[in-house]
């Protein structure tokens, strides 16, 4: 499917009409030669308008929003806040205790912050609240059999940071920024205990595993451990936590950072050499989120804070030359003979707003490309509100084939909590930022450009300016 560029304002209907007005003009001055061409003399070639892959242009907020209730009405549907008379919680299509989920709530929240809608904080509240009602009266049960109920028994018998970390978060943040409930306070720590004293760790204290080698590092790990540090030591006033979660991005530095291409590899084993570079998209958007989610708790006067913004900084530089033309990322993000991809793309494009919205980075410099991402993920949402071309959970590999070939699915909840996130930002993006269409394409501009001529020169007369 083709779509043509969208332009901001009048500046379409003025394009539409000086090339409709000379296709008119030609055709009526010269009736009797009508196959002549239209050539350079007689049409403004640069006004006719690309036929893109993916949608081109600013999207309207409304437009945005209306993407994301689709999603958000395809998972509520699909993920039941109950459980049964046995006391198990009623299945649905998604989990409710996966990081998964913990990604699609705190994504829920903010997109609640942005749009100020209701049914986003429901979202989330209903299942926060059968989980904390339901963990005291299931404890025993999941003790005399630990397989009564795999759902809670990753609430209740945490066994891995994917059971903790990502849930962690979202109940903290719930707790600060949505609706605050002493009920939850025994999940986080019960969450926080397993993150801080029971997952194994490398001599240097680095979060690791022993699959699929021993002393392995996944950079997924960054995502399920670090951002909880940060977000408990913001809810507790505990230094210690915010620290580690800081220390922890240094030793995960230290083994996953490729600075010749400014990305992160997907797993290191320790004595393996030379190692393998393998760039995986969403384990590198697992990177990203958890240095916007440090940054977004770390004080401004830590001693550490310009190391994660200059970390933060060079990740979006390595990333964002790599954006292919439909606004997508590879599967293998520098080998374009994978696929293109769409959580990878929607956490990239959550990400790199954020950091425009704060002032980590130059709208000037990003702001196109944000909005080629998001435009290209809603081509990756279909009428029901499903995320397709996503790829499925996925391991570590050292060969190219395994990244290459893994499945995608619409039923691979990974893209669901990214595509609510990407669009909560790109709404705030939108209205704290001023991008135009100018010459049929999409700029940002450090204050408004009250112009709707389809080719324009920047006003630099003074007036307000953002940020």
């Amino acid at each position: 499917m083709k779509y043509i560029a969208k332009f901001s304002g009048l500046a379409i209907a003025v394009s539409v009409l000086m090339f409709s007005a000379c296709t008119n003009t030609i055709q009526t001055q010269d009736a009797t030669k009508a196959s002549e061409e239209i050539n350079d003399t007689n049409t403004p070639l640069h006004l006719m308008q690309p036929d893109y892959d993916t949608p081109y242009g600013i999207p309207q907020t409304a437009d945005v929003k209306a993407v994301m209730d689709r999603v958000l009405g395809y998972i509520s549907e699909g993920m039941p806040a109950q459980y049964d008379d046995s006391l198990r919680l009623v299945r649905g299509r998604f989990r409710l205790t996966s990081y998964e989920c913990g990604v699609a709530y705190s994504a829920a929240l903010a997109a609640y912050k942005a749009t100020g809608d209701e049914a986003y904080l429901r979202f989330v509240t209903d299942r926060a609240n059968v989980l904390a009602e339901l963990a005291p009266k299931v404890a025993d049960k999941l003790v005399a059999d630990p397989k009564f109920d795999s759902e809670m028994r990753r609430v209740l018998r945490p066994a891995a940071l994917d059971d903790c970390g990502a849930m962690a978060a979202s109940f903290i943040r719930l707790q600060l920024e949505g609706q605050k409930s002493e009920a939850y306070d025994p999940l986080i720590a019960r969450y926080m205990d397993f993150i801080v004293n029971k997952e194994y760790r490398l001599p240097d204290g680095t979060y690791a595993r022993n699959r699929p080698h021993h002393n392995t590092v996944w950079l997924d790990d960054m995502y399920m451990a670090i951002p909880a540090l940060a977000w408990y030591g913001c809810y507790t006033g505990d230094a210690r936590y915010t620290n580690e979660a800081v220390r922890q991005l240094h030793l995960f530095k230290d083994k996953m950072w490729v600075p010749e291409v400014k990305l992160f590899r997907h797993g290191w084993v320790e004595g393996m050499n030379p190692h393998p570079n393998f760039h995986w998209g969403r384990c590198n958007g697992w990177a990203i989120l958890t240095m916007c989610e440090v940054l977004d708790n770390l004080p401004a006067n830590h001693k550490e804070r310009p190391f994660v913004l200059d970390l933060l900084r060079q990740h979006i530089e390595g990333l964002c030359r790599l954006q292919h033309q439909t606004g997508l990322w590879h599967q293998l993000l520098d080998r374009d003979d994978t696929y293109l991809e769409s959580s990878c793309t929607a956490i990239y494009a959550y990400c790199i707003a954020h950091a425009i919205n704060e002032g980590w980075v130059d709208p000037l410099a990003y702001g196109a490309q944000v909005l080629l991402a998001w435009n290209a993920v809603t081509t990756c949402v279909n009428e029901l509100g499903q995320v397709e071309k996503c790829c499925v959970g996925t391991g570590m590999g050292f060969d190219p084939a395994f990244y290459a070939y893994r499945p995608v699915h619409v039923m691979a909840f990974h893209g669901y909590g990214p595509t609510l996130w990407a669009g909560a930002e790109v709404i705030r993006m939108l209205q704290t930022t001023w991008p135009k269409m100018n010459d049929s394409a999409v700029h940002f501009y450090p204050k408004e450009q009250k112009t709707n001529e389809p080719i324009f020169s920047e006003d630099v007369s003074d007036g307000e300016i953002f940020g």
